[in-house]
């Protein structure tokens, strides 16, 4: 959208166990084509081949529903770079999954990828109006962008820990699944009071339960999640997720590997950056190649040590 370069895409989500483009993902196909009056052809559920031609931006007041529990980020994600360059300011509202195991949920852009797109000079606002979790869908989330000019930034050090809790939501579920999760963390983390958050949302909203923790530093803020899921006991949930913080933390990264992958395309649209993360997915190496075919910049990944530098320059 934002380079007007027309694309064909094939083969999408191939060897996949659902190929093709699922709700979300047509979704948001749709929504990009309704943002820029695209011309592309005909997609449905399943379509794993697309053709599209992006016409000129335009911002404006949007409404998209996916009608599941598919991602409401990531349609919003798909969204958000392009309405940065659009003509007037943006109001995008979009219902379906708030809090999905496969995609960021809402507080990780909030907290998370909103603060480095702010330090970028984003002026970008995000909402949750409600949560919507899997299988029953039913959240919204509400964006307003003011279109900006995205400029280079350095994200080398987290910096200093300035706060750090932990959230259990549940919807539906059991308050003491939450307590449980919690006092997991408590033990794993030495944290105490108001470190240690249960929320609890209307059932309507669920059912559901998601364990977050975030992790606010000097440079940047992290958010790390688990799911609840049927059978899965409250400690295993809060086990796996302090894993996965711990493997953060035993290195100097700025970033997480998640945030890794959301900070590429809006450093190559500044023309550049650097950050330092601790590690590199699949998704980054993917999204650096199909960025360097649309955008003039050389993503490169360096291991130092436990953690690995990521570069974004002209090329």
């Amino acid at each position: 959208m934002i380079t007007g370069q027309p694309f064909r895409l094939v083969n999408i989500r191939a060897g996949r166990s659902k190929p093709g483009l699922l709700r979300q993902h047509l979704v948001a196909v749709q929504a990009a084509a309704g943002i820029c009056g695209a011309r592309m052809s005909p997609v449905a559920l399943g379509a794993s081949r697309l053709e599209f031609t992006p016409g000129t931006i335009r911002g404006g007041d949007y409404r998209f529903a996916i009608g599941s529990a598919g991602s409401c980020t990531l349609v919003l994600q798909t969204l958000l770079p392009a309405l940065l360059h659009a003509d007037a300011p943006s109001t995008v509202r979009i219902s379906g999954g708030t809090h999905n195991a496969m995609a960021p949920p809402v507080h990780f852009l909030q907290r998370a990828y909103g603060r480095i797109l702010a330090q970028m000079g984003a002026q970008v606002q995000i909402e949750l109006l409600r949560y919507g979790f899997v299988p029953a869908g039913g959240g919204e989330v509400l964006a307003t962008v003011q279109p900006s000019h995205l400029r280079p930034i350095e994200l080398l050090q987290r910096g200093e820990r300035q706060a750090g809790f932990a959230e259990s939501m549940v919807a539906g579920v059991p308050v003491g699944v939450a307590q449980r999760e919690l006092e997991r963390i408590a033990g794993g983390m030495g944290w105490s009071g108001k470190q240690l958050r249960i929320v609890g949302l209307p059932a309507d909203q669920g059912p559901g339960n998601v364990l977050m923790l975030t992790l606010e530093h000097e440079h940047v803020t992290e958010v790390f999640t688990a799911f609840g899921e049927k059978s899965v006991l409250a400690e295993s949930v809060a086990k796996r997720l302090l894993n996965e913080v711990r493997g953060y933390l035993k290195t100097d990264a700025a970033v997480s590997v998640h945030l890794a992958d959301q900070l590429l395309l809006p450093m190559a649209l500044a023309g550049g950056g650097a950050f330092s993360c601790s590690k590199v997915s699949q998704h980054a190496l993917t999204n650096a190649e199909v960025i360097a075919r649309f955008l003039p910049v050389r993503i490169g990944f360096e291991q130092h040590g436990l953690s690995h530098l990521c570069t974004v320059s002209a090329a």
